[in-house]
């Protein structure tokens, strides 16, 4: 069980937001969903979860700078000067949300000089949350405040099997052919997912590699990735090194493979 009453704090925010979601999840099967400029969705649980997300981290006494994906854009030539700030999505997996496959979670993260320290991850439908810091550890919450401290797994030679998460929305051609490149290597166990959840898996030892080769923001993956990285894992882009955030002017991810076992020599296995 940690001690740290900024992760504590953090449980109690996702949570909030996540009874936010739900009130708008259980009451109706018909969603007023807007488009934004990407053409991705958003409904009123986003702006629901949005707003007592911010709200709450503003009371806290670190008074830190938010980055959101639903707050106005920050440019980069006022965020570059950041060292500490939150960075958030209210409800990801907005696509899971519409289809009701409860796939889909509240995500904080607070950032350090580029580097994920600390993150929750909360998947409203079920109650549990996922719990990280750097130094610390993590945790798996459930819903009735049993934890478990939880640590991504390590490949040891020989392999019998990989088990590889995948987007459920977004597969495409590149994916597909790194599986299959994988598979003449090893056996191959692929489970699709949506949200921040596949990198969840990882972090609490159900799976190996999650890789992502279609765009992703840098909201999508802090929160998951402080745990995952709290938990033993990492998350690469594609020349292997560290995913950082808040680098340049844009916010979108490259191209990432996160994996459980971050001392394992992945290259090997991608034919690098």
């Amino acid at each position: 069980m940690w001690k740290d009453e900024q992760l504590t704090n953090l449980l109690k925010i996702v949570r909030q937001a996540g009874i936010e979601i739900l009130s708008v999840y259980s009451h109706t099967n018909k969603y007023n969903v807007s488009y934004k400029e990407d053409n991705s969705p958003i409904t009123e649980a986003d702006r629901l979860a949005n707003n007592l997300i911010v709200d709450a981290l503003k009371k806290l006494p670190s008074n830190l700078p938010i980055l959101s994906e639903e707050s106005e854009d920050v440019p980069f030539g006022e965020r570059e000067s950041w060292e500490d700030y939150w960075l958030i999505d209210p409800l990801d997996g907005t696509r899971e949300f519409i289809r009701r496959n409860g796939e889909f979670t509240v995500n904080i993260a607070f950032v350090r000089n580029g580097v994920p320290e600390m993150g929750a991850v909360h998947v409203p439908v079920s109650g549990v949350t996922y719990l990280g810091k750097r130094g610390e550890g993590a945790w798996r919450v459930e819903q009735d405040d049993i934890v478990k401290e939880i640590h991504s797994r390590t490949l040891e030679p020989p392999h019998g099997s990989l088990k590889i998460v995948a987007s459920r929305s977004h597969h495409n051609d590149p994916l597909v052919n790194l599986i299959q490149d994988i598979s003449k290597e090893i056996q191959v166990e692929v489970v699709s997912m949506g949200s921040s959840l596949k990198i969840c898996l990882l972090a609490e030892g159900e799976a190996d590699l999650y890789p992502r080769l279609a765009p992703t923001c840098e909201w999508d993956t802090a929160a998951a990735h402080a745990v995952l990285k709290a938990a033993g894992g990492e998350i690469f882009n594609t020349a292997f090194q560290p995913l950082k955030y808040n680098q340049k002017t844009d916010l979108f991810n490259p191209h990432f493979f996160a994996v459980a076992d971050a001392k394992f020599d992945w290259r090997k296995l991608f034919g690098n």
